[in-house]
């Protein structure tokens, strides 16, 4: 099917799901944005105008994916999803909005870091993006300059690291002084909460004793570690005045209790999962040996499901006590990249490719009925806008971006990597099969995805400048 570019689009017959409610409406669109939700029929096109049929499925906000590595460079190999081939990827998974990263590391400076990466950025991307800025040296000047981001370029949140001694980590005082700033600006901490110098303890008797099997990357990052690592990054943020504090990637039941005992404490935390910990395993995945264990390297690592993590997480999804789904998409090829430097799981790039797949892996959890449609459109759109400020972004209303995702729940998805959109050679979620697929996907009212064809471009996508959230303050 060819769309015309026009004044008016209308996605008309579906169901309407936003976080607070679902109505029998359709969804008027003019020059990239909503202007109304009305009921079916209640306002009619004029000739010329786009008409999305989307009769028998949902209409939902373009899902917002706060946590993304495109072209990442980890020093010794790049992510294999560039900024185009990510965000085509992310289109045909009905996500209009990915947030990326800008690294300084250790002795590196901010402010050039953040133009390198924009640079890299800003002429492919076929979605919209913008950027969180890592501090991997926390000096008296990175954070000078990290604070003038918020002005200068739209950037309202930073990343620290607790892992990664010698290129990312930050130690306690660093994160201290860093999360000052925060709770002096309202800008949002992201945490990687792992306690990164007992983690390499463990990893170096793993590979002196000879472990050096897929499963031994989870074994030798316990969710103790990651546990006490969100309860230590909970009292720095306490400390430093309540500075707004988002976990990523949370894995464990462990870390999860951690959150909710901080914020029964008055705390300002917010914490994200990921779909490889609602639907992947320690034993079913890591288990799997070489090669294709390596697949599922990540960190946080996957656990077990036996542990009762996976269900506590589909709980937290429920219970708002988890706010988002982000993917930490970051991918690798398996033979090429993941193998490069051997067999042992020390020496295997972290990372797990899931940007096309968040929003219908998170549908399984209303098709299961863990969480509701309303819930699925929070936790993967609406939610993460909110809280990184993404203004017109998360929300099918008056004055939004008209980012439409047309869903089709009776639809059938199956997963691999022969058909996926990922510059990826496997997919950790090969052989999946899901109830529920994306249809049609506009941004900013013009139909990118419709039906399995790609009708965007290299480069159409904007950069959001962002605001302090005011829903952490």
């Amino acid at each position: 099917m060819t769309y015309a570019r026009c004044v008016r689009t209308f996605v008309t017959g579906g169901t309407v799901v936003r976080s607070t409610g679902r109505s029998e409406s359709d969804v008027v669109c003019e020059d990239g944005r909503v202007t109304a939700v009305v009921p079916h029929g209640s306002v009619r096109p004029a000739d010329g105008d786009t008409v999305v049929d989307a009769a028998g499925c949902m209409v939902i906000p373009g899902a917002v994916d706060a946590h993304v590595h495109m072209q990442l460079d980890t020093g010794s190999t790049v992510s294999s999803d560039t900024f185009e081939t990510g965000t085509i990827a992310a289109a045909f998974g009905g996500t209009t909005t990915i947030v990326d990263f800008a690294e300084q590391r250790t002795g590196g400076n901010v402010l050039e870091s953040f133009e390198r990466r924009f640079a890299e950025a800003s002429s492919q991307c076929v979605v919209d993006w913008s950027l969180h800025q890592v501090l991997g040296g926390v000096t008296p000047q990175s954070l000078v300059d990290a604070r003038s981001l918020v002005e200068r370029e739209g950037v309202s949140s930073i990343k620290l690291f607790m892992a990664y001694p010698g290129r990312l980590y930050s130690d306690d005082g660093q994160i201290l002084r860093a999360l000052q700033m925060c709770a002096d600006t309202g800008m949002m901490a992201m945490v990687h909460a792992e306690n990164g110098l007992a983690i390499d303890v463990l990893v170096e008797q793993a590979v002196a004793a000879g472990r050096i099997t897929p499963d031994f990357h989870s074994r030798t990052r316990p969710p103790e570690l990651e546990a006490e690592a969100v309860h230590r990054a909970a009292v720095l943020s306490r400390v430093a005045g309540n500075a707004p504090l988002y976990i990523v990637h949370l894995s464990s039941k462990h870390a999860l209790d951690e959150v909710l005992t901080a914020r029964s404490r008055g705390t300002n935390v917010f914490a994200e999962t990921c779909p490889q910990y609602l639907h992947l395993s320690l034993e079913e995945h890591l288990g799997k040996g070489w090669p294709d264990g390596a697949a599922y390297i990540c960190s946080t690592p996957l656990r077990s499901r036996a542990e009762g993590h996976h269900a506590t997480l589909w709980e937290g999804l429920r219970d708002d006590s988890l706010a988002v789904v982000s993917t930490d998409h970051c991918p690798f090829c398996l033979r090429e990249q993941k193998l490069m430097n051997g067999e042992s799981f020390n020496v295997v790039p972290n990372g797990i490719g899931g940007v096309e797949h968040r929003v219908d892996l998170v549908h399984q959890g209303v098709v299961a009925g863990e969480i509701t449609a309303e819930r699925w459109v929070e936790v993967c759109s609406t939610a993460p806008a909110r809280l990184f400020g993404i203004p017109g972004k998360g929300d099918l209303a008056p004055g939004f971006d008209a980012d439409v995702v047309v869903y089709d729940p009776g639809s059938v998805t199956r997963i691999s990597a022969s058909t996926h959109h990922m510059n990826l050679d496997h997919s950790a979620y090969e052989g999946f099969e899901l109830r529920g697929g994306v249809r049609t996907v506009l941004s900013r009212g013009e139909v990118i995805v419709d039906r399995g064809e790609f009708l965007g471009t290299r480069g159409r996508g904007r950069y959001l400048r962002r605001d302090v959230s005011r829903a952490v303050n």
